[in-house]
């Protein structure tokens, strides 16, 4: 079974968050002679398995999601019957992210001979709430000893061209919810009320779209962007009481959440309100001249004969789990034009390709 029959494999089964469908099953005894982990909490089930092939320290992991998306509307054909047209497989995962499942599973399976220790860590729960998926597995690893040093994830990646980028760092996520008290009271009477929407309407062009920081050659600006704003009964005679207004900062490095705070405060003046934050996610970055990073863009450029960009841009993925443990780590798959879209789709070519990259980092490492 080649990467791309693997793929397919993989598609046909409905592992829609936080199902694997008995996937992990399959996939055990496929990488027969591999030492197998299993660590499930609440439906989420999890799975590690190594092979040590030499005494040398060096451990090289592989990790992803079999989890997918729901399906939604608008599909030609049954999301989880693999067709293949042309040079195109159809289904839901085949971006996201079950043809980068495929291609280093394929990759290791493989592989004779490697100076240290190869593994794959693979969730379930990486397009839920991320809450016991991979970042328990991490704790679990770390508990008994066998943290990788390195780490590939393999997301798709790829912007317009197979190989044209590799995500060396995400932006992390910051929410917040700003509540503003004011007086309920008739509209004909606005100086017996205090309307919470004139109040915060002069401050909302200092705040909304704002840049935290500058950015630098990893990330762009920490751009604070509102994301919802109500007030009201939906009446046109009754002036509001209260006004509630959501917000996300996907940060880089440079801020944090003491500093939206600091931001937050110095632009709202004397209004009565509270302020809520949290991170969902934090900021990452793996040097370029890490020696993951190194190896997997030799790697790319050998097999694609393309120099790909080094990128920050897009949501989250559990690449931000793994960096938090001192884990050089990197995000390399095919392109993303698809994901979580109906009809959602990836090339033979990529498949191949990316298996070819996944074979070749390895006997390089």
């Amino acid at each position: 079974m080649n990467a791309v029959d693997l793929l397919l494999k993989l598609i046909s089964y409905r592992t829609i968050t936080p199902s694997e469908d008995g996937s992990f099953e399959f996939i055990k005894e496929y990488l027969d002679g591999f030492e197998v982990i299993c660590y499930d909490i609440n439906e989420v089930k999890n799975i590690f398995l190594t092979k040590k092939f030499s005494a040398d320290d060096t451990h090289l992991c592989f990790a992803g999601h079999i989890d997918v998306v729901p399906v939604g509307d608008g599909w030609s054909h049954d999301a989880f019957t693999p067709i293949v047209e042309k040079d195109r497989i159809f289904g839901r995962g085949a971006q996201d992210m079950k043809s980068g499942v495929a291609a280093f599973i394929s990759a290791v399976k493989d592989t004779n001979d490697f100076k240290g220790r190869l593994s794959i860590l693979l969730t379930s729960d990486e397009e839920g709430d991320a809450v016991y998926g991979t970042v328990e597995m991490l704790k679990h690893l770390k508990e008994i000893n066998l943290l990788p040093q390195f780490c590939i994830v393999a997301e798709p990646t790829c912007d317009k061209i197979f190989g044209d980028s590799i995500k060396i760092g995400r932006r992390g996520s910051i929410n917040g919810k700003i509540v503003i008290k004011g007086k309920q009271g008739h509209a004909a009477y606005p100086e017996k009320s205090i309307n919470p929407i004139h109040d915060i309407a002069p401050i909302l062009a200092n705040i909304a779209g704002i840049n935290l920081d500058d950015g630098d050659e990893y990330f762009s600006p920490s751009k604070l962007v509102i994301t919802d704003i109500r007030a009201g009964m939906e009446v046109t005679n009754v002036t509001p009481g209260e006004l509630k207004m959501m917000f996300n900062v996907r940060n880089s490095t440079k801020t944090d959440i003491d500093k939206v705070k600091t931001f937050i405060e110095s632009k709202m003046g004397g209004l009565d309100y509270t302020l809520e934050l949290s991170q969902s996610a934090k900021p990452f970055i793996t040097s370029m001249n890490s020696k993951l990073v190194k190896v997997l863009s030799e790697c790319i450029e050998d097999i694609c004969e393309i120099k790909p960009l080094y990128s920050t841009t897009g949501g989250t993925s559990d690449a931000r789990f793994v960096a938090e443990y001192g884990i050089e780590v990197a995000e390399f798959g095919v392109i993303n034009d698809t994901i979580h879209a109906p009809n959602e789709s990836t090339t033979i070519d990529e498949v191949e390709k990316l298996y070819a990259i996944f074979t070749k980092v390895i006997k390089n490492f």
